[in-house]
């Protein structure tokens, strides 16, 4: 289905109205992923370390020729293999990862590597420097009471490897430098070191950027929708103020038009019919806001299809505000029930208003599908956006109108899209003037076909 309405000549909805849930919109996540991904981190540098044991234990007992006991030393590594796997099953729990769980599986890991020394020549093992890589991941990972209570744990573990362990029978030949056994395994134990705290500290730090920015995302919506939640409780207040005194008015204009002084005079007759419609109308408007704050009689949630809903709402908006010219081009398709509320029609009201605002001659809507989001389209032949505005798209108070309270609109239109699980962009057109795309997916809209036969049942 591809038609369009064209006609040769905003309806105001309630700011700040509360958004209501739809069918098969779900909140937004409270993210917690990053420590999930640092626990990912120290399974895989666990494994690197069950797989460097077991070579350097096998390596140092049949190639170099010194007795280690095998059974105690790759009964640990097994003991490291089996939390390992524990720790991936833990991981599909799809849980946050707490502190409390990294600190236990870094003692863990410390208490293993000071088994494994003392059976292997205790502090006079090069790799005992191998605790440095645990302090440092440490630091990264746990708070800070919990660094140092590792810290303390790998400060009593070297002390008892000083005094408990034996030493390997090794002879002290740092003389020969490279050429000595001790040298080469301090080498090899300082490039261990540096090559894993490069690489893991390196992911570590990405993940906890990427969590601050999630966390500085989720405090900035926090705070955009405090600011709604104000608006829209001023909103309700005035709505409540302005019902009395309207009232009134509409009582008075209708003794007016009944009056003897006035009825014999037609130009005043008709100006008192206009005054009244006047009124109506901000009545409607209160009752609107009132209605979107759930203060008023009437289903909230209305059923409706794609296509009634947007026919209609184009040809109310249009009445309203009267574009000189305003093409409506409805390229969705088949048609889908779905749910709509004021909320919504505010939101794509206030997309075309500030269109009408930038080009009061000509607007072109276009309504679209693809795949499964609805992508409705207002381009209008106005100046376009400044570079300031379209970097501060959708922020309160960011408007070229140059008035107190711009900018207001869009910014309760992208708070609405994003708790819809949409988006609302914006760009200059390279011929002229610019366009603003809504998108929404249609799970966030639509009637489940499931709902509508329980509805029947």
């Amino acid at each position: 289905m591809n038609h369009a309405i064209e006609h040769d000549s905003p309806n105001v909805f309630a700011a700040g109205a509360p958004v209501r849930p739809y069918p098969g919109h779900s909140p937004l996540d409270d993210g917690g992923g990053a420590g999930r991904k640092n626990m990912q981190q120290l399974i895989q540098l666990r494994w690197i370390a069950v797989l460097g044991q077991v070579v350097t234990i096998l390596s140092v007992r049949y190639l170099l020729g010194i007795a280690l006991p095998l059974g105690w030393m790759l009964s640990l590594v097994l003991l490291l293999a089996v939390f390992n796997a524990v720790s991936i099953l833990r991981l599909r729990l799809r849980q946050p990862v707490h502190n409390r769980e990294l600190f236990a599986a870094l003692l863990l890991d410390v208490l293993v590597l000071t088994a494994q020394l003392y059976f292997s020549g205790g502090i006079s093992n090069p790799f005992v420097f191998l605790y440095l890589l645990q302090l440092t991941l440490a630091a990264m990972l746990l708070r800070p009471w919990s660094t140092w209570i590792l810290v303390a744990s790998a400060v009593s573990c070297i002390l008892f490897l000083a005094l408990s362990s034996q030493p390997l029978a090794l002879a002290f030949d740092h003389e020969q430098g490279i050429g000595s056994l001790y040298v080469q395994g301090l080498v090899i134990s300082f490039l261990l070191n540096a090559a894993l705290i490069v690489v893991f500290i390196t992911r570590i730090s990405r993940n906890l950027r990427a969590r601050d920015i999630h966390l500085a995302a989720m405090r900035q919506q926090a705070a955009e929708e405090e600011h709604i939640v104000r608006m829209g409780l001023l909103a309700s207040g005035a709505a409540h103020e302005l019902g009395t005194p309207l009232s009134t008015m509409a009582v008075i204009l209708g003794d007016w038009q009944h009056s003897p002084a006035f009825s014999g005079d037609a130009e005043m007759k008709q100006e008192i019919g206009e005054m009244q419609a006047q009124v109506l109308r901000c009545k409607s408007i209160v009752n609107g806001i009132l209605l979107s704050a759930g203060e008023a009689r009437g289903d909230v949630l209305t059923e409706s299809t794609v296509h009634t809903f947007l026919e209609e709402l184009i040809e109310e908006w249009r009445t309203l505000r009267q574009p000189r010219r305003l093409v409506f081009e409805n390229r969705f398709g088949e048609d889908l029930p779905i749910m709509s509320d004021t909320a919504l029609k505010q939101m794509i009201c206030n997309v075309l208003d500030n269109a009408l605002e930038a080009s009061p001659d000509w607007l072109r809507v276009i309504v679209s599908r693809q795949d499964e989001q609805l992508i409705l389209t207002v381009l209008d032949g106005g100046q376009g956006f400044d570079a300031d505005i379209l970097a501060n798209l959708g922020k309160p108070y960011h408007s070229s109108k140059g008035k107190p309270g711009g900018g207001l609109g869009l910014f309760l239109s992208m708070n609405v899209a994003r708790t819809l699980g949409g988006s609302i962009t914006a760009q200059n057109l390279i011929y002229g003037g610019a366009s603003v795309t809504l998108t929404l997916p249609l799970s966030a809209i639509t009637l489940d076909e499931d709902t509508d036969d329980a509805a029947d049942g």
